[in-house]
């Protein structure tokens, strides 16, 4: 867990590799993913705008490299730099886009293009098709139980667009897999 609820930004992280999971949790415990940061993204960069506390818990999904600097001096350097103040703006309405999408998307489509979507946005984040996550951690971003997150994976894979065992996920047609996706991609960070 790079922060929980409630913190105060400590850290920026820059990923080089891996993926991170930005989570709302609930009273009860629950949590439901609201935004996927992977590489070229950054977690706490609402930090370079002055002393910022996190809304949602920030948690590593696929380990990874990652670069990082002390939100204070992160500060400092947007206060000396207009391009990175103007950046840093430019990222969090990005940010804001892809947890309104993620929103929506929740709201909105069945599991199956749901999860072929996630499953998409983290095939993104990786350089092989294997994806080590456990259907339990699925069923935590998602906002279901396991149990339907299986039934949902059988269904994809019986179709022929992944292969999975316990931990591991194997994207075996992604373009198939882009087929019965919902639209909810986030937007590339070209964007910017």
């Amino acid at each position: 867990m790079l922060h929980d609820v409630g913190e105060e930004i400590e850290h920026v992280y820059f990923p080089h590799s891996g993926m991170v999971s930005l989570v709302a949790v609930m009273q009860s415990g629950a949590t439901v993913e609201t935004a996927t940061i992977g590489r070229g993204g950054v977690i706490g960069a609402s930090a370079g705008l002055g002393p910022r506390w996190t809304f949602g818990r920030a948690i590593v999904q696929l380990p990874g490299t990652t670069a990082r600097i002390l939100g204070i001096q992160f500060h400092a350097a947007a206060n000396q730099s207009q391009a990175i103040h103007d950046l840093i703006v430019r990222y969090n309405d990005l940010l804001f886009s892809q947890v309104q999408q993620s929103v929506a998307c929740n709201a909105l489509h069945a599991l199956e293009a749901r999860l072929g979507r996630w499953l998409l946005q983290t095939h993104d984040c990786l350089d092989g098709d294997a994806i080590p996550l456990t259907q339990e951690f699925l069923a935590q971003m998602l906002g279901v139980r396991r149990t339907t997150v299986t039934i949902a994976a059988r269904l994809l894979q019986s179709a022929g667009l992944i292969r999975y065992r316990r931990g591991l996920i194997h994207v075996v047609d992604r373009a198939a897999l882009e087929d019965i996706s919902c639209e909810c991609l986030p937007i590339g960070l070209d964007a910017l």
